[in-house]
């Protein structure tokens, strides 16, 4: 019988363990498949084909084994399928109902942990005898005749044995969806796998393993069976095969490279050389990404204020400026990275939404891409090509690294404590450097402010150029390790993992001086109509310098830190702020749709209107204006583009063909 083969498999490898889980008071062993099939194949295809008894049957086994008196049920848990076994999730049909199979995906949304009822003892009022009934269909129903006495009538419930429980959805890895809409598949998960230590583990935002039968879900309405069948995996055994920060195993050895390259003075260079080494030149925006990774230190000030320490990065750039491939690898970098691409993305998608599920009941909280790379990097590719609607809902989660959400029953804010690197294109694909770069793409004013760096990635011909980057595609093609990053993805998220965790540190007083004298610098470069820095620029730079440090493993940001945060940001504001028309650095190019110059025209305009009413009375003829605008420098070209806008934005409006009056 299967009972005494399995038997003859616990005491031959499971002894020890089992004698340690009782021992411990644990209710579940993971059991090798793979030892089990080179065991007994006909028994490793029978747990296949049919899961329930033959489960039952190790479950017998198991309690037949010699352990210590007084000892829990323990619960066999198999890992390691056979690769047939294994399914995407939309390639589950019916011939698979009822078999042990093997999925995997990301989790969506998850009910809270409840109690359920395993089975109700009901109590004769004649005889005393107690009989269990199981659920059928989630209802407990007495029983119909004593199967003692053979009464009828009524039965009280006087027991019931309950269990934990939980419904998670999963749906397919966003690598494997690719122009294609991700299926999705109902977990449930009961007992020791809903437990407080693991619970974490199946929260939204986790990449699960999941090992479990097939189960029909019968829907039933007024009493009659829906031919149509629901479909849910019951979980025996779960995993989490995405590595989290706390969760990678760092040795000895790894801690002793890791300090070891911490004093090279040539780790910069090795890190940055690590990051997409295929692509030619961009050192600049490889040492943001740099930074990004790292990460500065979050603070939370005395008055309860927190400062966040995730660094946000834009590529704005041409096309074929290798934007796209930097996300995907940066992406790939990170424990819990994402790369979303923002035609597909939505204010629901990317932050989070409440939905109703009649599977887990009622409404139910789901966690959109800033939620699942929480602590972690999102990739938004497509950045302009976001809804309007949906761009604002992202305006928090930048700034306050949070995500709140009241809809339906639910009230809740989420953590987003996430880095977004952006990619976006100009509004006519190609970047036109004498205009600002607000008026170049569709994102709102306050969230191109959120970021701390801003970059520009133009295709101009330059026949030097040109050569050395096609010499390296060649190079690249031809010679498989020249695109080798020097150090190794596995390796360099350990690097990352150990300086996030242990690297904290605090500003010195020279670093801060040093800080502190650039930006009084800059900012005494201002005019009256221009502004070359600000105050968000100044806790960029302060961020930037800590991810410094913290790549030398260092609890000192030291002036050295600080010369590298300010060259980086110096790079991208002399690229991005410089206004062609006065020569000066103006910031407002980079956050506002009008620069400093824009503002003073527009002001000459309105003023032009405002004299021209009085003297000739509303409305004012457009012809006069334009005459008064000529008179005063402005193009007649100019004039009417700051006529057309003062009117979408709501300051005039025409009341009859030819004429403008103030509003």
């Amino acid at each position: 019988m299967e009972v005494d083969k399995f038997e003859e498999f616990f005491n031959q490898f499971y002894q020890n363990e089992l004698m340690v889980a009782a021992s411990k008071g644990q209710t579940s062993i993971e059991i090798d498949f793979r030892l089990l099939d080179k065991f007994d194949p006909m028994l490793a295809d029978k747990l296949l084909n049919d899961p329930d008894e033959l489960l039952q049957q190790a479950r017998d086994a198991i309690s037949n084994v010699d352990l210590p008196e007084g000892s829990v049920i323990i619960e066999p848990r198999f890992n390691n399928l056979p690769e047939e076994s294994t399914f995407r999730i939309r390639n589950i049909r019916s011939e698979h109902m009822g078999k042990f199979i093997c999925l995997e995906g990301v989790v969506r949304r998850a009910s809270e942990v409840k109690p359920h009822i395993l089975y109700g003892i009901f109590e004769c009022a004649d005889c005393g005898n107690h009989m269990e009934t199981l659920p059928v269909d989630k209802i407990v129903s007495p029983p119909f005749i004593c199967d003692k006495c053979g009464r009828k009538g009524r039965f009280d419930l006087v027991d019931k044995k309950l269990f934990d429980a939980r419904m998670v959805t999963v749906e397919e890895p966003f690598e494997i969806t690719t122009g294609e809409k991700s299926a999705q598949m109902n977990v449930f998960l009961k007992n020791d796998l809903t437990a407080p230590g693991v619970q974490r583990k199946h929260d939204p935002g986790n990449r699960l393993k999941i090992n479990g039968i097939v189960r029909e879900i019968r829907r039933i309405i007024k009493g009659k069976m829906k031919t149509e069948l629901g479909v849910l995996i019951d979980a025996n055994h779960v995993e989490t095969t995405e590595i989290e920060w706390e969760e990678l195993n760092i040795s000895d050895e790894d801690i002793d490279e890791i300090k070891r390259l911490a004093a090279d003075p040539e780790i910069y260079n090795k890190i940055v050389g690590s990051i997409a080494p295929s692509i030619f030149g961009l050192d600049q925006v490889k040492v943001a990404v740099m930074f990004q990774l790292f990460g500065g230190v979050p603070r939370i000030l005395a008055d309860g204020i927190r400062i966040r320490g995730d660094i946000h990065v834009l590529l704005l750039g041409d096309p074929s400026t290798a934007k796209s491939q930097i996300l995907k690898h940066v992406s790939h970098i990170m424990p819990r990275g994402k790369y979303v691409s923002g035609r597909g993305a939505s204010a629901a998608g990317l932050t989070a939404t409440v939905v109703k599920d009649e599977d887990m009941g009622g409404w139910v909280l789901e966690a959109g891409a800033m939620i699942l790379t929480n602590k972690s990097l999102l990739a938004i590719d497509e950045f302009d090509k976001i809804g309007k609607d949906d761009q604002v809902a992202m305006h928090e989660a930048m700034s306050i690294q949070t995500v709140s959400i009241a809809k339906a029953s639910i009230i809740a804010t989420l953590p987003a404590q996430v880095s977004i690197l952006a990619g976006a294109n100009p509004k006519l694909s190609r970047f036109d450097k004498y205009k600002g770069i607000a008026q170049q793409i569709d994102i709102p004013d306050t969230l191109l402010s959120r970021f701390d760096l801003k970059f520009v990635l133009k295709d101009e011909p330059n026949k030097e150029r040109d050569r050395k980057l096609a010499e390296h595609i060649l190079e690249t093609r031809l010679n498989a390790g020249k695109s080798e990053p020097i150090l190794k993805p596995e390796f360099l998220r350990k690097y990352l993992a150990y300086a996030r965790k242990y690297a904290q540190p605090e500003m010195t007083i020279e670093a801060a001086r040093a800080l502190t004298e650039f930006y009084i610098e800059m900012r005494s470069k201002s005019t009256a109509d221009t502004i070359a820095i600000t105050l968000r620029q100044n806790e960029a730079l302060m961020r930037l310098s800590e991810a410094s440090a913290k790549i030398r493993l260092s609890n000192r940001v030291e002036i050295q830190d600080a010369k590298r945060a300010i060259d980086v940001m110096e790079f991208s504001i002399r690229d991005l702020g410089y206004d062609v028309e006065t020569g000066n650095i103006d910031i407002d190019r980079i956050e506002e749709k009008t620069s400093s110059t824009q503002r003073t025209k527009i002001h000459m305009l309105l003023d032009i209107i405002e004299m021209l009413e009085k003297k000739l009375g509303r409305p004012v003829p457009k012809d006069e204006v334009m005459a008064e605008a000529q008179e005063e420098g402005l193009s007649v070209k100019t004039a009417e583009e700051i006529l057309d806008r003062l009117k979408k934005e709501g300051f005039t409006f025409e009341p009859k063909t030819g004429f403008v009056q103030r509003i």
